[in-house]
Formats: structure tokens, C-alpha cells, sequence
């Protein structure tokens, strides 16, 4: 294992856990959590864009973005615990898939815009989520629910949210070229801002908010 994979590995098992932590407490330490990660990332994305004229625009879908966050993990009942989570392993199956398939497999370029991005990725990202969400509903009694099965429904949900995550990964990247830079930050170690790590969730989050608020089916 390289330095660089090494940092990775070990830097997630730290943040997921910690990050799991104040999503399953909810109230005020998951608002202030929440509110902790919008400065730093608004701070990331002021720095990679503060010259350019969509600046603004950024900012105001970040407002819009960590709101559906807010209101996918408070407003939604007793089931804003475990559809929350549904979105969230969603996309963190979706990268963890993806940079393990893209990294083992190879194969063809999905995307000049980032070159790392391989089709074999892409289908790796969609396997895991579809692979951890299993396991989350069958096992959702741990966090006080009946098991859920895995419907079609809900693999299309999934494949939803998996492809807005990996599309808002590529947005991303394409802000990122146009700034001339490779990470947004260097405060996780391996794996550069909080906005690279976020930046499908920061997509995937405003679409996952209005589908269960039009479409409860959890």
C-alpha cells in the first residue's frame, strides 16, 4: 500500500465513524456539525473561485444544498434517521466503489474533465451503493426500524442518487480544472477539503430532498 493510499484509508476510517456519529445524534450536534462543514467548505469554494464570475452562484447552491441536509435529517419524522442514512451510504458507497474499481480495473476514460473517472468506476460506484444500502435496510433495526427490503423501487432511487453524486464529482473536478488546482483543500489527510469529499453529496442531497418530500416510500 502507498503513502498516498495509506492516508486515505486511514483518514476514512476516522471520518466516517466521526461523521456517523453526529448524523445518528441529530438535534444540535448534527446542526452544529452540519454548520461546521458549510463554512469550511463556502471557505474552500470562495478560495477556488473567488476570481470567477459564478462565485455567487456557488455559494448560493451550497446555502441550498447543506438546507436539504438540514431538512432531509430533521423534517422527515421518525424516518428522517434512516433516510438520511439511505442517502448518505448511498454516496459514500458511490466513491468508495468507484476509486476501488476505477483503481483495480482500469478501462477506458469516462470523462476528459477528470481523467481518474473510468467507466469500470462508474459501474464499481453504482455495485457498492446498491451492495451497502442491502445491508443497511436489512439491518435498519439496529437504528430502531423494521427491516426494509430492498425494493425496485428503491434500487432506482439508489441509481439515482448514485448517478447525481457522480455527475456532481465531475462538476466538481470541472471547477477545479478551471482554477487550475487539484484539491479544494489539505485538511483531510489523502483526500484533500471537505469539498472533495462532499462534492457528489453536495449534488445528491437537494435531489434526495425533494424526491422523499414529494415521495415518501421508506
Amino acid at each position: 500500500m502507498n503513502q498516498g493510499l495509506r492516508k486515505r484509508v486511514l483518514s476514512s476510517l476516522i471520518l466516517i465513524p466521526f461523521s456517523f456519529f453526529f448524523i445518528i445524534q441529530g438535534s444540535y450536534l448534527f446542526n452544529c456539525f452540519l454548520l461546521i462543514c458549510f463554512l469550511i467548505t463556502s471557505y474552500e469554494w470562495h478560495k477556488m473561485s473567488k476570481d470567477k464570475n459564478y462565485n455567487i452562484i456557488g455559494f448560493l447552491f451550497l446555502i441550498f444544498s447543506f438546507y436539504s441536509a438540514y431538512n432531509l435529517r430533521a423534517n422527515f419524522e421518525e424516518k428522517s434517521l434512516l433516510i438520511f442514512l439511505f442517502v448518505i451510504i448511498s454516496c459514500v458507497g458511490t466513491d468508495i466503489g468507484g476509486y476501488i474499481f476505477g483503481n483495480i480495473f482500469k478501462g477506458p476514460k469516462l470523462t476528459k474533465i477528470s481523467p481518474k473517472k473510468t467507466f469500470t468506476g462508474m459501474i464499481g460506484g453504482y455495485f457498492l451503493s446498491l451492495i451497502l444500502i442491502y445491508f443497511y435496510l436489512k439491518y435498519s433495526k439496529f437504528f430502531g426500524y423494521y427491516n426494509y427490503e430492498l425494493t425496485n423501487e428503491l434500487i432506482i432511487v439508489v441509481l439515482l442518487i448514485s448517478t447525481i453524486s457522480q455527475i456532481g464529482d465531475i462538476i466538481i473536478s470541472f471547477f477545479k480544472r478551471l482554477s487550475k488546482i487539484k484539491d479544494t483543500g489539505k485538511i483531510i489527510p489523502g483526500h484533500g477539503g471537505i469539498l472533495d469529499r462532499i462534492d457528489g453529496m453536495i449534488f445528491a442531497l437537494p435531489f434526495s430532498n425533494l424526491y422523499f418530500y414529494l415521495n415518501i416510500i421508506l
